[in-house]
């Protein structure tokens, strides 16, 4: 077994602001102190806590330089699971699909047209309705639990504010 351990105490500082812009958009590597590769250590540009480029450079180091995918993994910090995803992402989507992707639902998928329809022949008939009460309603016609908040805020979209 190869055991690839460098000393990483020459390494420059890690710059505040982009550390914040990475967080921002998702691209931060959480543990960059798991990069073992030479070239995080030797050079500036390469930065062990920006995920995209550390990604890029994994499949680099597979692809072109012909490195096993469980050296790969031990070198740049990733798991080897985690390096087949990217190796497939960029396949699919080329170097976009190195880029984080918002994680979670992406829009309200209970709150059907027929749920919101309902919701608005609901408050039409009276506009008091508190959202506990709405959510016991669609959860006695459709069988479907709703937060609170989900329901305050489609019949807050469709025009009813509540003060």
């Amino acid at each position: 077994m190869r055991f690839n351990l460098l000393n990483t105490s020459n390494r420059v500082p890690a710059n505040r602001k982009k550390i914040e812009a990475l967080r921002c958009s998702g691209a931060l590597n959480r543990h960059p102190e798991k990069v073992r590769h030479p070239l995080f250590a030797q050079h500036d540009f390469f930065d062990p806590h920006d995920l995209v480029q550390l990604k890029y450079e994994t499949l680099r180091a597979v692809q072109l330089d012909g490195h096993p995918i469980a050296q790969a993994a031990l070198d740049f910090g990733l798991s080897r699971p985690a390096i087949y995803e990217v190796q497939q992402k960029l396949r699919q989507a080329g170097v976009e699909g190195l880029l984080p992707q918002k994680r979670g639902p992406k829009k309200a998928r209970k709150l059907t047209p027929d749920v919101r329809r309902y919701l608005e022949e609901l408050v039409g008939a009276e506009p008091d309705l508190q959202g506990a009460v709405l959510v016991q309603r669609v959860r006695t016609r459709f069988g479907i639990v709703l937060h609170r908040r989900t329901v305050e805020k489609a019949v807050r979209k469709k025009g009813r504010h509540r003060a």
